[in-house]
């Protein structure tokens, strides 16, 4: 195990352990920082399996929907200048958007009703965001926007990515590199540069060559390269033992709908789909395209780094800050069947963003496919980040992060 520990959160380091001995990680890193003071940053394992590269403490992995939290960040910083206001209709800043009852929390929210691009996206348009964006502009949202919510997991960062760009001028990208990482000094890209790429995890759904334990493959493995998942012979194991909402039909509901292809939630995952290209989300055009929702590439060093930044109030003031993670919805999610539950942008404390109890009031943050996590807490100042290059089901990857999460509470 490589890098440092506080004595005060070894269970961090001896779940960290553990999963690596059982063969649940090829190679993974996991930070976190206690009112600003760094009190783990740990990595292990190999960053490409089929080299056999080792993990490295800058290596970056492209960390899938933890882009929401950072995109939905620059979005509440114009906010914070006068430029946006989130009750004012989308097509105030976007005129040809519209649809003049989708209001800019909508997007934020994921109440919008446009979870879906309807036409596939060639892979020409990967990189052409405001070509994508107008693909959105001219559909008819699938609900009455504000009637109810449910996960934009593509769509979410084209929405937003173009009012960033129509009232700042700049990419959500360009803006996240001169205001956020730049000036923090964080090893975070949102369209990462060739030589990021380079050195970045491979990702993959394999567990690693050699094991300490039981070499059973688990029945929740995800397709090569992060493609939605296959079904579970079994509904889920729901984190009920950490005080979480108990497992019932809903999770075997949910695993239905990742292995239909034609599922909502398919649809919505798989448009504009990065498996046109060979390796999926391992590919450049891919790591470089920059999704606002889906395409940030970053170490679990910076991510935490982020999280500590934010509720230090160096990005945004204490005030947006809470502000923005005051529940604006929870309850069944339209495409993820179980209960999410989001601020402006920031998930909240739900069967989709799992935390120990003790987080319940004043955690926010975001997940990524197969098990990366980001997350901060305004009650506890703590900032956490994982990121593994070894990807699971939603449901049960979670558990990976989740286990060293409540190990950090348990510290506190």
């Amino acid at each position: 195990m490589n890098g440092h520990c506080d004595p005060r959160f070894a269970r961090v380091r001896e779940i960290f352990e553990k999963s690596f001995a059982k063969g649940e990680e090829v190679g993974a890193a996991v930070a976190v920082y206690l009112h600003g003071e760094p009190v783990v940053d740990l990595w292990d394992g190999v960053a490409d399996r089929h080299t056999g590269r080792p993990w490295a403490a800058d290596t970056p992995a492209y960390a899938y929907s933890c882009t929401k939290a950072i995109t939905a960040t620059v979005l509440l910083t114009l906010v914070e200048r006068g430029l946006v206001k989130v009750s004012e209709p989308v097509a105030t800043y976007w005129p040809e958007f519209g649809k003049p009852d989708v209001t800019v929390e909508h997007l934020l929210t994921h109440q919008a009703g446009l979870p879906i691009i309807d036409d596939p996206v060639p892979v020409e348009e990967f990189s052409d965001h405001p070509a994508i964006a107008a693909r959105l502009a001219a559909q008819e949202p699938m609900w009455e926007p504000g009637s109810r919510h449910g996960y934009h997991a593509l769509t979410y960062g084209f929405l937003l990515g173009e009012v960033i760009r129509r009232v700042s001028g700049k990419t959500a990208g360009e803006l996240v590199a001169a205001e956020i990482a730049g000036p923090l000094g964080l090893d975070m890209w949102l369209g990462a540069p060739d030589h990021v790429i380079d050195r970045a995890a491979r990702l993959t759904t394999n567990r690693p060559a050699a094991r300490t334990a039981d070499p059973a493959p688990t029945p929740m493995e995800a397709s090569a390269n992060g493609q939605p998942p296959a079904p579970a012979p079994a509904p889920v194991e729901t984190p009920a033992a950490h005080g979480q909402a108990p497992a019932d039909d809903l999770f075997t509901r949910m695993n239905r709908a990742f292995a239909d292809p034609q599922s909502p939630l398919n649809r919505a995952l798989g448009n504009p789909d990065m498996q046109l290209l060979p390796g999926g989300a391992n590919h450049p055009a891919v790591m470089a395209s920059g999704w606002p929702a889906a395409g940030l590439v970053t170490t679990a060093r910076a991510l935490a780094g982020f999280y500590r930044a934010l509720v230090a109030g160096e990005i945004l003031q204490e005030r947006t800050l809470r502000d923005a993670i005051r529940r604006r919805v929870s309850g069944p999610d339209e495409l993820l069947i179980v209960d999410s539950s989001f601020g402006l942008g920031y998930m909240r404390p739900s069967m989709t963003f799992l935390t120990p109890t003790a987080g319940h009031e004043g955690a926010f943050g975001h997940t990524g496919m197969g098990g990366f996590l980001g997350l901060g807490d305004v009650e506890h100042g703590l900032a956490f980040g994982y990121t593994p290059n070894r990807l699971a089901r939603a449901a049960d990857g979670a558990l990976r992060g989740y286990l060293l999460l409540e190990a950090s509470y348990q510290a506190l």
